[in-house]
């Protein structure tokens, strides 16, 4: 007789970003995950086309990440980082360096996008105070920008429902930049809108006349805004908000959490722009998800200014417990390895044209109202419910869950971002499931 699973007492666990009660009357359950494909609890198999948080870029359960954990667990499975190290946290800082722009060869070790981010915020308030600018402390975050849930990062990010409950303890001193997304202009574009670069960019030149550039330390943007919909950066925004910085002594931080190591067909979207920041932060696709890990990598001479500026000791007085963790530095070795191996990257720019054509084939789709895409990542605008705004792609990911498909949701928004092992079959199962769905939703 098959055994048959007991559900657990699911009253225990307080879920992250989830409608608890809802979820927990009607759970949608995973048990297993391999190449493209989670298994459901019920034993259906769902293609994963978000790369599980957007974090899973070479598909699930890769053989050579498994084993590299597996064997760094028994061989070494913790050493403190603080005033210790060991060898394999060195490899993993020089392999994520040898991936970053010219002269972003300077890495800190993390565990999260959250913790990467607040790190950098920390590096650039701490490089102006050792320059002798120390009243360099305002950061310039964006609208509708995510950069984790730390109380850093939700001080610079710009999504009102992360805030609100936190808003009289946020950083002071913060400001934030338009977001980038305009319909009126800008619908149903191929990759990157052509209008609006300067418009949006040259906000920040009327923040630093309001504040003056000798009291702002950094600006921080994601060069493709993920979590709040897929808001793609106009033509020469990146390179404007470049100039800006520059021309003021201002550290431009990029969030680089999901578009990091191959979503957009290069190993970071600086390298992809051809826009190069003072710092990038990472996480998710570091490690593929396998063990937690981020990081950020700093420009040299950030870093050395920090470094020097103190005499003798700790020079910066930061880090985590698991900070180049045993299994997270072989996870990232690991994952790094695949990439290349595979060529993954050069595969995701590849296979950027038909993804392209398949997401933009659900135009005239019930209810869809824009398609942006960019790279390996696509997203599907709908005009919300009168009433209930989110409550339409709420019911898109659960029926396209039922009928083998994961997709990602944001307000009315449907997200879509796959392993960068997909093939082009696959690519056509997405945007098919989701134009049949799309048929059946009110």
């Amino acid at each position: 007789m098959q055994e048959v699973k007991k559900t657990p007492d699911m009253s225990n666990l307080w879920m992250p970003f989830t409608a608890n009660r809802q979820f927990k009357a009607h759970p949608r359950m995973l048990t297993a995950a391999q190449g493209m494909y989670y298994t459901a609890g019920d034993g259906h198999q769902v293609l994963d086309s978000t790369s599980g948080l957007w974090c899973v870029n070479a598909g699930h359960a890769r053989r050579p990440i498994v084993e590299a954990i597996t064997r760094q667990a028994s061989q070494l499975d913790y050493a403190p980082s603080f005033q210790i190290g060991h060898e394999d946290a060195f490899r993993a800082a020089a392999d994520v360096a040898a991936l970053m722009p010219e002269g972003l060869d300077r890495v800190f070790f993390t565990n999260s996008g959250s913790e990467s981010v607040d790190t950098a915020l920390k590096i650039a308030v701490a490089y102006h105070r050792a320059r002798g600018e120390g009243q360099r402390t305002r950061l310039i975050g964006r609208e509708r920008g995510y950069h984790g849930v730390g109380f850093g990062g939700i001080s610079v990010g710009g999504i009102s429902p992360n805030r609100k409950a936190f808003s009289g303890v946020l950083l002071p001193g913060v400001d934030h930049l338009p977001h980038t997304h305009d319909l009126a202009h800008n619908a149903w574009s191929h990759g990157q809108p052509a209008w609006g670069g300067e418009h949006f960019a040259d906000a920040l030149e009327s923040i630093i006349a309001l504040h003056d550039a000798s009291t702002i330390a950094a600006v921080i943007v994601e060069p493709l805004a993920g979590s709040t919909g897929v808001l793609l950066p106009p033509k020469g925004y990146l390179e404007r908000l470049r100039a800006i910085t520059e021309k003021h002594g201002i550290l431009l931080i990029f969030d680089e959490v999901i578009t990091g190591f191959g979503r957009l067909g290069a190993a970071t979207a600086s390298e992809f722009f051809g826009v190069t920041p003072d710092l990038i932060t990472m996480a998710k696709g570091i490690s593929n998800a396998a063990v937690p890990a981020g990081a950020v990598a700093v420009r040299r001479s950030v870093h050395d200014a920090i470094i020097e500026a103190s005499a003798a000791g700790i020079e910066f007085f930061h880090g985590y417990t698991y900070s180049a963790h045993p299994l997270a530095t072989a996870a990232v070795r690991a994952t790094l390895g695949v990439y290349h191996d595979e060529g993954l990257f050069q595969r995701a720019a590849r296979l950027a044209a038909p993804f392209e054509a398949a997401a933009h084939a659900l135009k005239g789709s019930p209810h869809v109202i824009d398609i942006r895409n960019l790279g390996l990542v696509a997203g599907i605008e709908m005009a919300p419910r009168e009433g209930a705004p989110g409550a339409r792609a709420a019911e898109v990911f659960a029926k396209c869950f039922d009928q083998g498909l994961l997709v990602r949701y944001t307000g009315d928004i449907i997200a879509i971002s796959p392993p960068l092992i997909i093939s082009e079959d696959e690519i056509a199962r997405i945007f098919d499931t989701l134009a049949a769905v799309l048929k059946t939703v009110d």
